[in-house]
Order: structure tokens, then sequence, then C-alpha cells
């Protein structure tokens, strides 16, 4: 819908905050107003910058939302092959919803921007590139006037930290609706537990321990870029395993444990101390340690421990675990959904000595997310999550970074400091030079735990 076909004297803004007023008095009336979202103006439009599994997974979730229509009209990725498979998957199960002819498909670093120019403002752009990109496509965002889902993690280092802090007051100040991808704030199961813990159900929180031990995950092993193939390309094709692109391990895979255990504990820690190494590495060239142990601290001096590990033929774990003076409590059991929250009398978290667990089938988080954001673009409620996501982004910044360095790294010395990944990252073109460079070898940097104090990688000359 262009500007010109929006209701005279009215933004589209103020039109679908008025809508969803209608949506909620129809729903008073049941089937007496069975079109009721019949009308153009009423359908929440979508762009989607990153159309790789994750973006696929997000934009289904925003087309399959209850809180009234929405339609995918746009896409943008810089590889051709991934675009067009999100688009066959999403028109497969969403037919009616999805009008993105070949026109509105665009490839390449400025794609997102061909995307966002095809949505009004109070439209929806997806952002779920690799996370190095998502200041800059933010950015234009706000420029554009458009509510966001932006995935996590949203920053890499303190340079990205710094930018989207300051992009996230703009969106404020401008009421964007910002929703991003920490979905386990959106749990029900979780939200209640949160309510019992500050209720004083477990009494002080004393001590939090977290686990995401498993084989190999995602692209975070890498081998050398294959001949004939572009190193920038290769990088993208394979982001986690490079930190200018995704922070690598910890940032991508750890922040969800590392956040929802700040929710439970409703503080964010002021320091980190970690260790990790790489053990048989074989062929791969990746930035990564196979494994990282992180402490942090609160200002009260509460700690929370976190465990990673990406090696096979390991015991595995995935969870997160809160202990109170008075009881303990499972924040996450197996995973990231659903939760199995409950709480336990004592420490020894044994089925005689449990108190609570949440009722009935849990929600769907990634759902959830989507229906509440969706729900405040319609009534025009306050919704902004930017500052929550760069917090999260960077405390777990700042313990990847005491694991490489070897240092006691606070919160402000990663805020503050001036190793940018990549800072020509919203100057790339799809044929030019990558921000990071392999060596001779074909390998590339790594940290080197007390050799390099002050940044996590680079020469040590």
């Amino acid at each position: 819908m262009s500007q010109s076909d929006q209701p005279q004297g009215r933004s589209r803004r103020e039109f679908l905050k008025n809508t969803g007023r209608v949506a909620g008095a129809a729903a008073l009336v049941g089937s007496t107003a069975p079109h009721l979202y019949a009308a153009e103006n009423n359908t929440i439009q979508l762009a989607l910058v990153g159309a790789g599994g994750r973006g696929t997974g997000a934009a289904a979730n925003a087309l399959a939302s209850t809180a009234g229509p929405t339609r995918l009209v746009a896409m943008a990725d810089v590889f051709d092959n991934r675009l067009n498979n999100s688009h066959r998957a999403l028109s497969g199960r969403f037919s009616g919803s999805v009008d993105v002819p070949e026109d509105r498909r665009f490839i390449g670093f400025e794609a997102y921007r061909e995307a966002m120019d095809c949505l009004s403002p109070g439209d929806v752009v997806i952002l779920t590139t690799p996370p190095a990109f998502r200041w800059v496509q933010f950015t234009y965002a706000i420029e554009k006037g458009l509510n966001v889902f932006m995935e996590k993690p949203i920053t890499v280092d303190g340079p990205s930290s710094r930018k989207m802090l300051a992009l996230g007051e703009q969106s404020v100040k401008k009421n964007m609706k910002v929703g991003v991808g920490l979905m386990c704030r959106h749990c029900k199961a979780r939200q209640e537990l949160f309510r019992r813990i500050k209720d004083g159900q477990i009494g002080d929180v004393l001590e939090l321990r977290a686990y995401r031990m498993a084989g190999p995950t995602g692209s975070a092993a890498t081998g050398k870029v294959p001949k004939g193939k572009s190193e920038l390309m290769h990088q993208i094709s394979r982001f986690h395993a490079f930190l200018w692109l995704s922070g690598g391990a910890v940032s991508d895979f750890l922040i969800h444990n590392i956040d929802e255990s700040c929710w439970i504990k409703d503080a964010w820690p002021v320091q980190a101390e970690a260790s990790g190494g790489r053990h048989y590495r074989g062929d791969d060239v990746d930035q990564n340690f196979d494994s990282y142990s992180l402490e942090y601290t609160f200002g009260d001096g509460t700690k929370l421990l976190v465990n990673g590990r990406t090696i096979p033929g390991c015991n595995q774990r995935f969870a997160s675990l809160a202990h109170g003076s008075k009881g303990s409590a499972v924040i996450s059991a197996r995973g990231h959904a659903p939760s199995r929250a409950r709480i336990y009398k004592g420490w020894n978290m044994t089925k005689e000595n449990l108190v609570w667990s949440f009722p009935g089938k849990e929600p769907n988080p990634y759902q959830v997310e989507w229906d509440d954001l969706l729900t405040a673009i319609r009534r025009d409620e306050p919704y902004n999550e930017v500052r929550r996501g760069a917090e999260a982004s960077l405390v777990t910044a700042m313990g990847r970074m005491a694991a490489h360095t070897g240092q006691i790294i606070t919160r402000d010395q990663m805020l503050a400091c001036e190793h940018e990944f990549a800072p020509t990252v919203d100057r790339l073109k799809l044929d030019g030079p990558s921000p990071l460079k392999a060596n001779a070898d074909g390998t590339y940097p790594v940290p080197m735990p007390g050799l390099l104090k002050d940044r996590e990688y680079g020469s040590l000359a």
C-alpha cells in the first residue's frame, strides 16, 4: 500500500491502532463480523531480510500469528539459492499470504534497502542476517519508520554495542515497535516462574548455572575456503565460525541461557572471568574455542556459571538453573522449548521435593513473541526490546572476551573496547574482500589468552 492509499488525514500506524481496537470489539460479537480483516489497509506487510533457516522460521511465525493478517511482500539475501528455497517453503505453507514475485526478491548487500522500500511506515521488516549487519540494516529501518523484528545477538563487539544502544534510543523516540529474538522471555512458563521467584518462593537467589554442551553446532567448526570460492561469501555462509559475523559460538549459542538466567536474577552482571580452549581441531580453521567456562558476577556478588561445549562424544546438557536460600528452580530443562519450568524445596531437584511446575502444555515462545509484537503494533502500545537485546548481547560478548583474552572483563570495559571486528561492514560488495583475511596457510587468527590481552584476535606484533 502506498502512502496515497492511506485513509486521508490518518497515518498507517493510527489506522492499525484503531483496527486493533475494532478487532478486540469484534471478538465480543463473534460471527457478526466475519470479514473484519478484509480491508487491505489492515494487513501488516512484511519484508524478510536474511532468508536462511532462522529467517524462514521467523517469517512463518509472523504469517501464522493470530494477531491479525500479515502478508510477506519482499525478500532479500546475498544467496539466491537460500532466498528461493525460503520463498518456496513459505509459499507452500502460506500460499494466500505470500506475495513476492521475482521483482521483489533482491540479492546483494544493498538488497535490504530494496526490500524495505517495498514497505510503508507501520509495516514490519524481519532482520535475520548474520548479526554483523544488524546495526546497518536497523539504521535504514529507523529512517523508513518501519517496525522491526531482529534476531539475536544484535551486537558482536564494543563498537557495535555502542551503535545499537544509540539506535535503540532513536527507535524509542520514533515510537517504533521492535522485537528481539530472545524468545525465552516470552515463554509463559518462565514468566510464571519469574513472578514466583520475585515473590520469594525460592528465597534470595544465591547462584545460577547454565549449560549448553552438545556436539558440533551450526557452522561453528569450519574448514578452509574452497578453491574458486569468494572468501567473503564463504565466511557469510559459515557465519558461526567467524567472530566478525556472529560473535562466534558463545554469542550465537549461549546468549539464550545467559539472558534467561539474568532475567531470573533481574540484573545484568558487572564482570566476567572465563577460560576455554581449542582441542583436536583437524582441518577446522574457525575462530571458536571448543569449550567455554564463564563465571559472571552480579553487583551483589552473586555468580552465574555458564558452561558451553561443542565436542562430539561428550555428555550433552542444555539447561539453566537457579538456587535460592529456600529452594531451587529449573529455568529450562532440556532446551529452549518447552522449558519444563519447576520449583523445588531445597537444592535436591527430586520428585519428592517438587513444589510447583507449569500446568498444561506450554505455548510455543517463538510464536508468542510474534503475537506480542503484532498486538503491540495494532494497539500502538510501547514495545521496544532493543536495549534489553543489546545488554544481553554485550554481557554475552563480555564472557567471550574474558575467555579469549584470559583477563577479567567488566561490562564497562566491554562496552568501551575499541576492537571493531568489521569496520567496513556497511561498505561490503559481493565481489569484494572480507574484513577478515586468511593467513598464508588458509587459517585465521584465533584468540591467544594471556598473549593478546586487549583484543580477541590479531597479530602479536
